[in-house]
């Protein structure tokens, strides 16, 4: 059984959900999952639809051709379709907070993470051995103000040599160029804390505690131009008191940063996310 995901959007119009269904039926589908938004401000339809055909049946290079020719021109879509039989490659970049990294590759050995895992980069050796326990490729590509620019350039080769569908911020203390963004356009997630952008600078629990918060939280999102002002994936919060010092807020906080950063992973893998406009739709 293979399985496609289909994902669109276009100007919202009568008649396309059930021309769409249609048109999987023709091909030989069968339909396990459907869902659909409109945007009444912007008058956008979006939909997101799971299928599964006979191995047998299905060409998805016949299939797509077909439905770009056809239902795609007809509605003026923009489409993307999936197979479940091609895993996605993730990289990973780090540099020395360990606590991501540890979530992510426990998961991915675990089977949890449907994609897989050609390297991790770093642009420190503290998380080295990490990588090694796990057998996976690391690689460290120093970064200073003078050697970005080459740096960079190691970045992109080595995630073309490995054919990288997206990369993952694990904590990455690297503010990412906007060459290496336009080469991977909502495909580079990253994590921080909430506090942003009330509570910046390097010690945001530090400032949050003075400030006797009473909830601490993580954000992630794809990364853009605009410093952590990309499109938000994923969130959440938990509650702390005046009983909980720095140390305890910090050791919450990166709990939620190991949540909310492997949940937006999986949306990602999973083709549930749709950005458009700098917002995303999530189909759970």
């Amino acid at each position: 059984m293979n399985k496609i995901t289909l994902l669109m959007h276009c100007n919202d119009q009568s008649g396309i959900i059930a021309a769409v269904s249609n048109f999987i039926a023709q091909q030989g589908g069968n339909i396990v999952y459907i869902d659909q938004h409109v945007d009444r401000e912007q008058n956008i339809f979006f939909m997101r639809l799971e299928c599964e055909f006979d191995n047998n049946i299905l060409d998805l290079e016949d299939l797509k051709d077909t439905f770009k020719n056809g239902l795609a021109k007809q509605f003026v879509m923009k489409w993307r379709i999936y197979t479940s039989e091609v895993q996605p490659k993730m990289a990973l970049f780090v540099s020395k907070y360990d606590h991501c990294l540890y979530d992510i590759l426990g998961r991915y050995k675990s089977g949890e993470l449907n994609a897989e895992i050609p390297f991790i980069l770093s642009n420190h050796l503290d998380l080295k051995p990490i990588a090694d326990s796990f057998d996976i490729p690391f690689y460290h590509v120093p970064v200073t103000k003078d050697t970005k620019p080459e740096a960079e350039a190691r970045q992109l080769e080595l995630l073309k040599k490995h054919q990288i569908n997206f990369i993952v911020l694990a904590r990455y203390m690297q503010i990412i160029s906007p060459k290496l963004i336009n080469e991977y356009p909502n495909k580079i997630i990253n994590i921080h804390h909430s506090f942003l952008p009330a509570f910046v600078g390097a010690k945001p629990y530090h400032s949050a505690y003075k400030r006797g918060v009473k909830i601490i939280g993580a954000t992630s999102h794809y990364v853009t131009e605009d410093l952590d002002a990309g499109p938000i994936i994923e969130q959440d919060v938990t509650r702390v008191t005046h009983n909980h010092a720095i140390e305890d807020l910090i050791a919450k906080g990166r709990d939620l940063e190991k949540i909310v950063l492997a949940t937006a992973i999986k949306h990602h893998i999973n083709r549930k996310v749709m950005v458009f406009n700098n917002k995303t739709l999530i189909f759970y």
